[in-house]
């Protein structure tokens, strides 16, 4: 992973980022700037995409003194939080740091307190499931908290800037700890050039956790929820000869978790632990937009399940040669059968 193509600031355009497009029947790749996606895509298309509004789910905190930054991550349903607690750097950014230990109380800003209680998977101590002294976390974390910012970008961004058009409130109140970052490129101007080339937009909620850079670890439960609305257009679709295109990893999880063994979808909500992997492969979904992945992470297995591995090795192979940006700011690519 080159460091010179780490995306460091948002495009100054959202949709001025490139697209890299595969096509998995021929293997072919083109090159094309995001806001040309309405001629790539077809009538009858359903873009999925995820509502989850982004969190500002940095929080300052002392553990036993020690200045920390606190990672919110996924809420359960017992009111605990999921968590990550990382070390400063001193550039404005957080490092790694051992788990725990059980037990460890942290002072965060504003006064409330968090107790870590277990780590979320034995195997590991990054993950912690912890207990928040306040009931409403969310209300906590617009006053105090800020976006989780990772080593590689540049300065710290508003929380505009890693929330989607897609973006909407939550029933439950919630959202993401890390930006849904396929969805980013969207503005209003290009959805509605698509809805008026016949190409359908359908909403799905997953909240997603945070994803260290530094770790790969496989993707852990999270909240989802497919409307009746979104499962009535993608089975529609699919029996008319349309494709589904899932905006995002995130997307496809929810999709996929809310699919019975025939690709038909059903309403659904509560979590999901779907790992999708070549193995199992998709029943519901055609193509994936998506952002660029680092080599070690999980969601290259949804990658090859989608496009197969030829067609994703040639694309990682083009981005790199063209000087593709990853992350979360960066460029994107387009899977398509």
């Amino acid at each position: 992973m080159p460091a010179e193509l780490l995306a460091r600031v948002p495009a100054a355009r959202r949709d001025a980022v490139r697209l890299l497009v595969g096509h998995r029947a021929t293997g072919g790749t083109g090159h094309h700037r995001f806001r040309e996606l309405p001629r790539l895509l077809r009538p009858g298309d359903v873009l999925v995409v995820n509502t989850s509004p982004t969190l500002p789910a940095a929080v300052d905190a002392r553990a036993a003194g020690e200045a920390v930054v606190v990672h919110f991550s996924t809420c359960h349903d017992d009111g605990r939080w999921v968590v990550e607690v990382r070390t400063p750097d001193g550039h404005g950014t957080t490092v790694r740091r051992p788990g725990g230990p059980a037990g460890a109380v942290l002072e965060l800003a504003g006064g409330a307190r968090l107790v870590l209680e277990e780590p979320l998977d034995p195997r590991g101590d990054r993950l912690w499931v912890a207990r928040p002294s306040v009931a409403d976390v969310v209300a906590h974390l617009a006053r105090y908290g800020r976006p989780i910012r990772y080593a590689y970008t540049e300065r710290d961004q508003p929380l505009t800037a890693y929330r989607t058009v897609f973006a909407r409130p939550a029933a439950d109140g919630l959202g993401s700890a890390e930006m849904p970052s396929a969805g980013r490129p969207f503005t209003a101007a290009l959805v509605t050039e698509l809805v008026c080339r016949g190409v359908q937009v359908a909403p799905i909620l997953l909240h997603t956790g945070v994803a260290s850079a530094e770790a790969h670890e496989p993707p852990y439960a999270e909240r989802f929820e497919v409307p009746a609305g979104t499962a009535w257009q993608v089975n529609a679709a699919r029996a008319a000869g349309g494709r589904v295109v899932a905006v995002g990893t995130t997307a496809v999880r929810a999709l996929e978790s809310a699919a019975d063994p025939h690709g038909v979808v059903r309403p659904a909500r509560g979590w999901t632990e779907l790992v999708v992997t070549p193995e199992r492969g998709v029943r519901v979904v055609d193509g994936l937009l998506t952002g660029l992945h680092e080599p070690e992470a999980s969601h290259l297995l949804m990658l090859r399940a989608i496009g197969g591995d030829r067609l994703v090795a040639r694309v990682y192979d083009q981005a790199l040669r063209h000087g593709y940006r990853w992350h979360e700011f960066g460029d994107v690519n387009l899977l398509l059968p």
